[in-house]
């Protein structure tokens, strides 16, 4: 006999759609996958991965891409200091900011600013 694995099912639309909005709503705070789990309506291990199997990273990656795309945002504008975004965005520390933004985008958040958001190491 020969056992075949699955890939696990997606979450439906509506159930994604309401994570997702979920975190863009909260983003400046802690989020838990025994949160996200909840809003979903589903235990953790089963929400974590058909959260994968929807956006193809897991909730964690996810909530970390949206937090740098809303700095982005914000450092483009210009108006706010970098500590201020940091913390807007969900980060406890703008240390701790700086080093997850510069791993995702290979440039220092005072680089992309003055920059104007027009540079950037992604993709090169």
């Amino acid at each position: 006999m020969t056992l075949v694995a699955h890939a696990p099912a997606a979450l439906s639309e509506p159930g994604l759609r309401r994570v997702t909005d979920h975190i863009e709503a909260h983003l400046h705070r802690p989020l838990t996958l025994t949160e996200l789990a909840m809003v979903a309506g589903m235990s953790r291990y089963h929400f974590a991965r058909r959260f994968k199997a929807s956006t193809g990273v897991p909730p964690h990656r996810f909530i970390t891409q949206r937090r740098i795309e809303r700095a982005k945002a914000l450092l483009r504008e210009g108006t706010l200091p970098i500590g201020t975004i940091a913390t807007t965005v969900g980060f406890r520390t703008p240390s701790h900011f700086t080093a997850v933004f510069h791993r995702v985008t290979g440039l220092t958040a005072g680089a992309y600013r003055v920059a104007g958001g027009t540079l950037s190491a992604e993709g090169s």
